[in-house]
């Protein structure tokens, strides 16, 4: 608890806020709806100590014109959000400007490094036994120093024999390696501490105008167009359906409601609503059109508290390869160096330009949309969906030109490790089902998916990347529920959710050495429980969530109470604990044994290109571990406390 004193100096330092938030209340238009919030997040986790200070201020307005431009109900609305995360100034030793520090990276069972670097054979950054000779190996410590980095995947395990690369994890005006890709995964500081004062001007969470045309007596066609976020789906927590809005992982991974992290998109929807006909209960259909500038979904970076998978970090750390060079961890057998009578693996310092992540193409299209007939019949709401985007999720292609290492020669080199990140164009078609069960007392809601499209790792393939259609789905129920020992006249509100997902292309064969192909479950599900209760005339709620992957074998456990101590002030106090396995028990095929510049990087009976399947946990065993197992070191204690005017 050695930063007790900087929390409470964050908390003090959103009350300041609140305190200043009274004029706004009273300066209030009688024309316009007007409303807000400031907010403290405070999260604490075990081991690196605060990892949330997030000070929020949140203004709504909204205001109905009546009849204007022929439209009926003409309203103009927005939110504004700003948003301070102090952790990068109170806990720098952790994320902030002091970050990481010196390295080393193992060579597994090396005699020869062990008698060279003493102790178990752990050699510095940037000097490793393979560091020099051929063109492709070794780089310069000046430029790119054994300093503010940690080892990919340090937090969550140990390197186990597998690959591992150091991390560059202060901010990219502190230090920009690794932060090459351009206007991806290259925050500084400030874009840290506040995430919404951007290019892309995400202060503004909603501004849109909207309004109705009839059309018939019951019927009219319902625009809106502005900055939203548009919401398909019926489920919470993972999405199936709910894709048209890219989402901020970086905020607290898939914790956060779906509200405070969708990144609001510029979009223009225009419904046509029929209302009750001969056959429906209800019918209408939209058509959405997202003309802003394409956004991946944020994973986070290198040095930040939350990063999805730990994805932003093994982003940075290939990107520095590339640009800088860098030292992998047991990257090579000692016998494939002709060194005598070792049976261990020895790192190597790679040149700039042979392996990493040289380049990111972000789609420059306004062309994402699609179309969705929504409606009631017998009592049955349902959905039919179709939507084009662009993949929000990065894929590594390789197929780029890069440095035989052994060689100097510049070709595009199959089965190497070198990449440009891509987002591909998909299609989704889907639909969704919600109805009540009256002898059960319970609501049912079903969404199903079929996208095209996609693309994922395969070190089966020579580019290391395929695409594959996919079929997701997710089942929901909703009940309430008397638990009498609990509360005797209040039901508590019990929701399940199983998610399914299931590769059609799925590729995976046994090699000499391990697994290869597509490091992804064929299939796989995820089971989510909510129980919310309510004490006090429901000023205090009690609730917990847990979910569990099943193929992962890895779970969360996350209680809360929601504290409403007055019309103003809320207070929520809660937990986030991960059980089952973590992140160290998925291995997979890591490319090691791929055989990129034949002969030189051959294993013993090893002549054409192709991996053999020699694996770690770095880099692929992420894609198998799912949001809940690379998370497993991220138990948190959490306190947030808002005042709403």
């Amino acid at each position: 608890m050695k930063n007790i004193s900087k929390i409470l100096t964050a908390i003090g330092s959103a009350s300041l806020v609140t305190g200043l938030s009274g004029p706004l209340a009273l300066a209030q238009d009688e024309d316009w709806d007007l409303a807000g919030f400031v907010e403290n997040a405070t999260f604490y986790r075990d081991g690196p100590g605060l990892s949330k200070s997030r000070n929020t201020g949140q203004f709504e307005f909204s205001k109905d014109f009546g009849k204007k431009m022929g439209m009926s109900g003409f309203r103009v609305s927005g939110t504004l959000r700003a948003t301070y995360d102090a952790t990068y100034d109170l806990n720098e030793d952790e994320w902030g400007d002091d970050a990481g520090g010196s390295r080393k990276f193992q060579n597994f069972n090396s005699t020869t490094a062990q008698a060279i670097y003493g102790g178990n054979g752990d050699s510095p950054w940037g000097q490793s036994i393979l560091g020099g000779g051929p063109p492709g190996f070794g780089f310069d410590l000046a430029r790119n120093p054994n300093d503010g980095l940690k080892v990919l995947g340090e937090d969550f395990h140990s390197p186990q024999g597998g690959v591992t690369i150091g991390v560059p994890v202060r901010p990219c005006d502190e230090d920009s390696r690794g932060c090459g890709l351009d206007d991806y995964m290259d925050f500084d500081k400030n874009d840290l501490r506040f995430p919404e004062f951007n290019d892309q001007l995400d202060f503004i969470r909603e501004l849109y105008v909207e309004g109705s045309i009839p059309t018939g007596e019951m019927s009219e066609l319902f625009l809106r167009v502005g900055k939203q976020q548009v919401v398909w789906g019926r489920t919470d927590l993972f999405r199936v359906l709910d894709i048209i809005n890219p989402v901020d992982y970086s905020r607290q991974n898939i914790y956060d409601e779906l509200e405070d992290i969708r990144i609001p998109q510029w979009i223009a929807s225009a419904e046509y609503r029929w209302g009750a006909t001969s056959i429906f209960e209800d019918l209408n259909v939209q058509l959405v059109w997202n003309f802003d500038e394409f956004r991946p979904s944020d994973l986070g970076q290198g040095g930040t508290p939350y990063s999805i998978l730990d994805a932003g970090s093994f982003f940075r750390a290939m990107n520095n390869c590339w640009e800088n060079g860098c030292t992998v961890s047991n990257f090579v057998p000692a016998a494939a160096l002709e060194i005598p009578d070792d049976p261990g693996l020895v790192s190597a310092d790679f040149a700039p330009g042979v392996i990493g992540i040289r380049d990111v193409n972000l789609p420059d299209g306004h062309d994402q949309g699609g179309i969705k007939l929504e409606g009631v019949y017998n009592s049955v709401g349902f959905s039919l969906n179709y939507y084009h985007f662009y993949q929000q999720l990065p894929v590594l292609r390789g197929d780029i030109e890069s440095m035989n290492a052994f060689t100097g020669e510049m070709a595009d080199w199959d089965y190497l490790i070198a990449f440009d990140i891509d987002f591909p164009e998909v299609d989704l078609y889907g639909g969704s089902l919600d109805f009540y069960v009256d002898p059960l007392k319970t609501v049912f809601r079903v969404e199903a998916t079929y996208t095209t499209g996609e693309e994922f790792a395969n070190t089966l393939e020579p580019d290391l990347f395929s695409d594959s259609d996919m079929f997701r789905w997710v089942v929901g129920i909703d009940r309430n529920t008397f638990i009498p020992f609990l509360n005797k006249t209040r039901a508590f509100l019990i929701s399940g959710q199983v998610f399914g997902e299931h590769m059609l292309d799925y590729e995976l064969e046994r090699g000499p050495a391990g697994n290869i192909g597509i490091p992804n479950w064929e299939d796989n599900f995820t089971y989510t429980l909510l129980v919310k209760g309510w004490y006090k005339s429901d000023t205090i709620s009690p609730q917990i969530i847990t979910a569990w992957d099943h193929q992962a074998k890895a779970g969360t456990f996350a209680p809360s109470v929601d504290w409403l101590i007055s019309d103003n002030w809320r207070l929520i106090f809660g937990a986030n604990i991960k059980f089952g396995d973590d992140m160290g028990d998925q291995k997979f095929d890591d490319c090691r044994s791929c055989n990129p510049f034949p002969p030189f990087t051959a294993s013993p009976g090893q002549t054409e290109p192709g991996s053999l399947g020699l694996g770690g946990i770095e880099p692929l065993g992420r894609f198998r571990a799912g949001p809940l197992a690379s998370a497993s070191q991220e138990d948190e204690v959490q306190i947030t406390l808002r005042y709403r005017f």
